[in-house]
């Protein structure tokens, strides 16, 4: 694709893509030779710019990722990155904080062309961002392109944008119609309009500007698009929840059935962020206040520890802008049974042997799939869903608009000779004449009537389950993710049966009994409900 971008818009266009520090593009952190890999491919497939942020403005994961972006031949836009704390929360973010950190990357000495002020949630103030952009020019040499980036989802993108101009910014981001605006970057019409008869101005042909998003428009209207993904949400700086990871969770929370537990959830992520230490709530990070949101309602406060989340506060992706709640840090130790670490994120990437070139070489050639530099940092980064891409068997996630089928006469069809039923993997013959029912070939009288009335028969334990078994239920709602068992199958309790995901999570599914695996009732792919049958151990 980054190919097509290059094709498409010509040798001169400087095209732009976020790297996550140590991170690179995805949740996990990543050992140094994934993040050198990461720069010298997007250099090779036609990327001009790379913005480096990290999301705990940690600025040690700033300087080897900034170092492997300029000695590949990219420009560094180092990046620092901003929100608004919840309500009542204080201690960073805030003008110091981000004076500091800018301060510590300079200090570094990271190569850089450019610097960005990045608000994924949309949520600083006005005041905040003009003093902070105001303090970062009179620090910068003379001449350094100076960025502003945020979002419209709090619904004061485009006075924002107005305070970071006053305050000295050279370049903010806008986006075009239908895709503006709430969770997208404030539209670059709306912000035209707002700079008319100001000091400012965008130096567009409006006209043409306006072609453009009608052209956009036409292309765009098969697409689905979330309601909530345009609208403002007043609300938001009380999680604060990004523009980027809003729709993407809500679509996850409408796929599983439970869009309903959002108003919750996004209730919880402000606990989560007063807990966690202050990281910035931009991807990564804020997909790991999400998740620990979720699970704080779905399953309890506190019960369970989403692993990112439970890593970051523990420090395992660099150091926080405060310390977290060191009651969440005991909690996150005992439950992922790992200490609290003040090494560098990359140092224990570096250590892990499930990590880097070398793990990314034995996915790939367990899997029958060549060794490139493409596919050992896919492999890399996305483990088994990279596998799962580089084999052709991923799901597209791409949403169209589903058009209503034009109505036909209902074709008359012949009475089937009869119906296959299975209950509990025993299959039964069902033969339907009359007020009788010929099952596996023995004749039953049946009364069929409407509604549902107490049932005067009884059922057996061991006609549900095998004698003496149990069901396995799905504790949440998501996604068989992996089968790690079959019937037939000794577990003992405690063992992993089979991997849920959930939330961009993964969720083990473990006995709790010791036995035999009698049924399996899901596979690998399928969509579960919470307190659905997963399969059973007799």
């Amino acid at each position: 694709m980054m190919d097509r971008f290059r094709e498409t818009a010509g040798p001169d266009a400087d095209l732009q893509t976020l790297s996550r520090g140590v991170n690179v593009v995805g949740l996990d952190s990543q050992p140094s030779d994934m993040i050198k890999l990461h720069a010298e491919l997007f250099k090779k497939h036609g990327i001009t710019t790379i913005r480096n942020f990290d999301a705990l403005n940690d600025v040690n994961n700033l300087i080897y990722s900034g170092q492997c972006i300029h000695e590949a031949g990219l420009k560094h836009q180092v990046s620092v990155t901003m929100m608004e704390l919840p309500p009542g929360c204080e201690g960073a973010h805030d003008p110091d904080f981000y004076e500091m950190t800018l301060r510590q990357i300079l200090d570094a000495g990271i190569p850089y062309d450019s610097v960005c002020f990045k608000d994924a949630s949309g949520t600083s103030t006005p005041a905040k961002i003009y003093e902070t952009i105001k303090r970062a020019r009179k620090m910068l040499p003379e001449g350094t392109l100076l960025h502003f980036h945020s979002h419209e989802t709090a619904g004061i993108g485009v006075l924002g944008y107005k305070a970071a101009l006053d305050g000295g910014a050279d370049a903010i981001d806008l986006s075009l119609a239908p895709v503006s605006g709430g969770t997208c970057q404030p539209d670059l019409v709306v912000m035209w309009h707002a700079l008319r008869g100001t000091d400012f101005d965008l130096d567009i042909d409006i006209e043409k500007v306006l072609t453009a998003e009608k052209v956009f428009k036409d292309c765009m209207k098969d697409y689905f698009m979330p309601p909530e993904a345009t609208m403002v949400e007043p609300t938001i700086p009380w999680s604060p929840m990004p523009g980027g990871a809003l729709t993407a969770n809500t679509q996850m929370l409408r796929d599983n059935g439970i869009l309903d537990r959002y108003v919750e959830i996004s209730h919880a992520m402000g606990d989560a962020v007063r807990r966690g230490g202050f990281g910035t709530s931009v991807t990564p990070v804020s997909q790991f206040y999400f998740q620990q949101a979720f699970n704080n309602v779905m399953f309890g406060p506190w019960k369970k520890i989403a692993e990112g989340y439970g890593k970051m506060v523990l420090g395992y992706f660099g150091k926080t802008p405060i310390a977290p709640d060191p009651e969440i840090v005991k909690i996150a130790s005992e439950q992922l049974k790992l200490a609290p670490t003040t090494k560098t994120s990359m140092e224990v990437d570096d250590a892990d042997p499930t990590k880097g070139t070398k793990a990314a070489a034995k996915m790939l050639d367990e899997a029958g799939l060549a060794k490139t530099d493409e596919n050992l940092f896919i492999a890399a980064c996305c483990k088994e869903k990279g596998i799962t891409f580089l084999k052709g068997e991923a799901k597209v996630n791409v949403r169209k608009i589903e058009k209503a089928a034009e109505a036909k006469p209902a074709a008359v069809k012949d009475a089937p000779e009869g119906y296959t039923v299975t209950i509990d993997s025993k299959t039964f013959s069902v033969k339907l004449e009359g007020d009788n029912a010929v099952v596996n070939g023995k004749r039953y009288a049946v009364q069929v009537k409407d509604g549902l009335a107490a049932g005067t028969g009884k059922v057996s334990a061991g006609q549900v389950v095998a004698e003496g078994g149990e069901t396995i239920l799905a504790p949440m709602p998501g996604a068989i993710f992996k089968l790690k068992c079959q019937p037939g199958d000794s577990v003992t309790e405690g063992d992993e049966l089979l991997v849920l995901e959930a939330m961009k999570m993964e969720v083990p599914v473990k006995a709790h009994i010791s036995g035999t695996v009698a049924t399996v009732e899901v596979n690998v792919g399928d969509v579960v409900s919470a307190g659905q049958i997963l399969l059973t151990i007799g």
